[in-house]
């Protein structure tokens, strides 16, 4: 072979590639080092938005996604295009402290409560986010001043005393030290009630606080999870474990609620839980003329998160309390073992022994099977998981984790009680009796 003939041939070897595989060890350093990079970012780079960088972005959503221009514009739409604006810095931080956690792995704190009382998000916002001057600044270019702006959005109704004002205070200070954490709240359409004077009588009306666009809020509906009422519990021979049959399903829909650090570019989640009917609309009897009960298991279900605190003072009320208080946590729960089982780390190889080890829980759509299909170390759970009751309202959190590690994972009564007892915590408020719930047993069955 001529020496032109040898140089092609070495031309053509050149072009040969060999895919290399890295260890075990290499593929652990290389997500050490891409945590410690993010934990970087989020520690250390404060947030530089300009001036113009703002009013940018309020031009960019007042045109793009509220459809208006300044000429015909309300005030209420300055609001939103700012909230917008805001949001499109959080979303970046959110987003990287989720990964952030993710990736790092840590034990995550889930808080529970029936009352957030969180007042109005923009000012909080600003003062986490340390560009409260920058933000006034890009209002006055505008023309445009920003406490008045600030006045028109509604207070959260999701609250009304020191409970709540507590449970939002240490979402706040979770978010400020860098604790991975979730708030896991109900959502109510009218919150408690507002007070008006009515030719000098306190009048008590709705507190409508979601009849205008909330920017803050995200629907996460591939989270949605079906909650059951009523029904019975009959024995499974065949499988050795109670099924619960006969129920009502309500479906809860997920809002989550960025919660951001104060100056330390974390960015939380406060996870909001809706009632919507299962079937919402029955078309038959609305053809037959029956317009109210083409509508009633609509209605039925959605007053589970209608008010905050209803009237106990008669059955009906007594119900729809405990149901409000099931809700919240038969979901929450949910949620929690679904993040639980999605972490690869406690997923065991497919050679070992499963048969105790695959919780399947109720209301877990299709779409979940691969992650809801997976063998977990439930005994881990401890480790990883810390769930806080504000309260006695979510304390139906125990027997419901009871309920899911004995039917649904098949556990023995002392692991489960095991990882019951290790994964909650409790905080209580009151001693005085008048304070403490009692419920009939004939309701709880």
């Amino acid at each position: 072979m001529n020496a032109s003939g040898r140089q092609k041939q070495r031309s053509r070897s050149s072009f040969v590639s060999v895919r290399y595989i890295p260890t075990d060890e290499e593929e652990e350093q290389h997500r050490e080092t891409e945590a410690q990079n993010l934990r970087v970012s989020l520690y250390e780079i404060k947030n530089i938005e300009t001036i113009l960088n703002l009013v940018e972005n309020f031009n960019r959503h007042l045109h793009l996604t509220l459809m208006v221009d300044r000429f015909h514009s309300s005030r209420q739409e300055y609001y939103l295009a700012f909230s917008q604006a805001l949001r499109d810095i959080l979303a970046k931080n959110w987003i990287r402290t989720q990964q952030f956690y993710q990736m790092t792995g840590g034990k995550r704190v889930y808080y529970l409560s029936l009352e957030f009382y969180i007042g109005r998000y923009m000012r909080n916002t600003l003062i986490n986010l340390d560009i409260n001057e920058e933000m006034t600044r890009a209002a006055e270019t505008l023309n445009i001043k920003l406490n008045d702006i600030e006045q028109l959005e509604d207070d959260a109704a999701l609250g009304n005393g020191g409970l709540g004002r507590l449970a939002a205070c240490f979402l706040d200070s979770m978010a400020t030290l860098g604790i991975p954490s979730y708030g896991y709240g109900l959502r109510y359409q009218f919150g408690i009630f507002k007070q008006q004077i009515v030719d000098g009588w306190q009048v008590e009306v709705p507190d409508d606080w979601l009849r205008q666009p909330m920017p803050w809020e995200i629907r996460r509906v591939q989270n949605e999870i079906h909650i059951h009422f009523y029904g019975k519990v009959i024995w499974n021979a065949s499988a050795n474990h109670f099924q619960w049959t006969d129920y009502e399903t309500v479906i809860a829909q997920a809002y989550d609620y960025p919660v951001p650090g104060y100056k330390n570019n974390i960015v939380n989640t406060m996870r909001l839980f809706s009632a919507k009917a299962d079937c919402d609309f029955n078309f038959k009897s609305f053809n037959e003329g029956e317009y109210i009960n083409a509508v009633m298991e609509r209605n039925k279900a959605e007053r589970i998160t209608c008010v905050l605190y209803p009237n106990d003072n008669i059955a009906e009320g007594r119900e729809l309390r405990l149901k409000q208080e099931y809700f919240l946590i038969a979901a929450s729960l949910h949620d929690i073992l679904r993040r639980f089982k999605g972490e690869k780390r406690w997923q065991k190889p497919s050679n070992q022994e499963t048969k105790n080890d695959t919780l399947q829980l109720p209301g877990t759509k299709s779409n979940e099977s691969s992650v809801e299909s997976a063998s977990v170390d439930f005994k881990c759970m401890p480790d990883m998981v810390a769930i806080q009751l504000n309260d006695t309202h979510p304390s139906l959190a125990i027997p419901e984790m009871m309920r899911l590690l004995l039917d649904y994972e098949h556990l023995s009564w002392d692991d489960a009680w095991y990882i019951t007892v290790h994964c909650f915590a409790y905080t209580n408020h009151t001693l005085m009796p008048e304070a403490i719930e009692r419920w009939p047993v004939q309701i709880i069955e």
